[in-house]
């Protein structure tokens, strides 16, 4: 309890209240079993599991037990200023995803020999809507200025008068539409470059992504992908002869120039045509002459970014009912003139909801996306987890394993409700704490395990 030094009285006198309350520590283990989750949800019911033919209870649960008479599951949000914990845990899930994209991963039914096919890190940006404070290579900022890396006009326009809010929101708002035409245009182009037609690249190629969405800090999203080169049924096939990196990487590049958007006028609204940025960068990943810029790296990469959303810019984390709402929240200007721009804009483009996705500045896209041969699923991986605490339990529990006896042999009769969800303040600092805990063990796990492969390598 020493460290609730500094915590408001209100927050400590519930935690006070929390930790003499009997069932403290099936409580404490149940946040443990969440990871921490700052936001859990509260389930109360009651579970059986019987033997089918003789009918006998083999084990029962009830929540009648519990602190509260409820369980507390993981909320499972994937953005980090909603649930650190869970978070972390989509982030894991998103890293192995696309890492097993990159060099294979055969419990995950990705062979190896993709580590042998074309392979791209690619990163498409929006265009300019003005100009803005930046840190450019040569130092000075178009105002004069040096900016300090973390210094908070770093991507606020340098004219908000004049900076172009409506399309920056716009594009934002078509982004996922933006990208669609680049997939199909990226197949167009690479079978104009290996000199058949689409129909013959379906028969010998395929295209393969997994892509992630990130907001710059002037409120612009933009997307980094892997996008790979396979054989005609996926991972599973090699790659036809002509298929190769620096024929990915201009097919790459001349797609994102060939799309446009173009809207209509719309009330007081001009017509205007969306395309890509000019800065597109496209890179090797890992291969001879590019260590640098290996599988690992990407993999982290695109699961760091896969947990977050528009908090680089100050907007809010949930969606904005009214307006007004904006004097309530403590916005930077440039940001809030981008959610003005949403609210200005809804009623002429009333299919494009922009009011209801104003808190993402527009954007109302997947974060994390992948074709359907790139790699495992994220429900594949959720349920191997669930698969192997359910094991767990079994043997806790001596039941038996449903592969090693006769099909059927059990049943189980579940009843659950919903019954809530979060925390109380006290409840919510303790969680935070263990959270903490469990972070810092994680890391020092990983730490100890570098340093073992470090002096094994150094060994040999």
């Amino acid at each position: 309890m020493a460290a609730a030094v500094g915590t408001d009285p209100l927050t400590l006198a519930d935690l006070l209240r929390v930790a003499s309350t009997p069932g403290f520590d099936r409580w404490q283990e149940q946040i443990r079993r969440t990871g921490g989750c700052s936001d859990p949800i509260h389930l109360s019911g009651s579970t059986v599991t019987r033997d089918r033919r003789t009918g006998d209870v083999l084990y029962s649960y009830s929540t009648a037990g519990e602190p509260g008479g409820r369980l507390r599951v993981a909320c499972g949000n994937r953005r980090a200023s909603r649930c650190p914990s869970c978070a972390w845990t989509y982030a894991g899930d998103t890293y192995h995803l696309i890492r097993a994209g990159i060099i294979g991963d055969e419990r995950k039914d990705i062979p190896a020999t993709v580590r042998d096919h074309p392979r791209v890190f690619a990163t498409l940006t929006a265009p300019s809507f003005g100009p803005v404070h930046n840190r450019p290579s040569s130092g000075s900022c178009r105002c004069g200025a040096q900016h300090p890396e973390q210094d908070p006009v770093l991507g606020t326009a340098l004219d908000p008068g004049r900076y172009d809010y409506a399309g920056a929101v716009l594009w934002n708002n078509h982004a996922g539409q933006l990208w669609q035409r680049f997939t199909i245009y990226l197949r167009r182009e690479i079978a104009a470059r290996a000199g058949i037609t689409q129909v013959a690249l379906k028969e010998s190629c395929r295209v393969s992504f997994g892509k992630v969405a990130e907001f710059q800090k002037r409120g612009a999203v933009h997307f980094h992908a892997v996008v790979r080169l396979d054989g005609p049924d996926g991972p599973d096939t090699a790659p036809p002869s002509w298929a190769s990196v620096g024929l990915l990487d201009d097919a790459i590049r001349a797609a994102a120039g060939r799309v446009a958007v173009t809207l209509p006028a719309a009330g007081d609204f001009p017509a205007r045509t969306l395309t890509w940025g000019t800065q597109i960068d496209v890179q090797p990943i890992g291969g001879l002459g590019h260590e640098e810029l290996t599988e690992q790296a990407v993999a982290s990469y695109v699961a760091k970014y896969a947990t977050k959303a528009a908090e680089t810019t100050g907007t809010a984390d949930r969606r904005i009912g009214e307006l007004a709402e904006l004097d309530k929240l403590t916005l930077p200007p440039h940001t809030r003139r981008l959610i003005e721009a949403c609210w200005a804009l809804d009623g002429a483009y009333p299919d494009r909801m922009l009011a209801r996705w104003s808190h993402m500045l527009g954007f109302r896209g997947h974060f994390s996306t992948k074709s359907r041969q790139y790699s495992t699923t994220l429900g594949a991986l959720r349920q191997t987890r669930a698969d192997y605490r359910a094991a767990q339990e079994r043997r806790e529990r001596g039941l038996p394993d449903p592969d090693d006896s006769e099909e059927g042999s059990t049943l189980v009769i579940a009843h659950w409700t919903y019954a809530g969800h979060g925390h109380t303040p006290g409840e919510s600092w303790l969680a935070a704490s263990i959270a903490c805990d469990i972070k810092t063990n994680r890391d020092t796990a990983r730490e100890a395990l570098a340093d073992l492969t470090e002096d094994l390598e150094g060994a040999r």
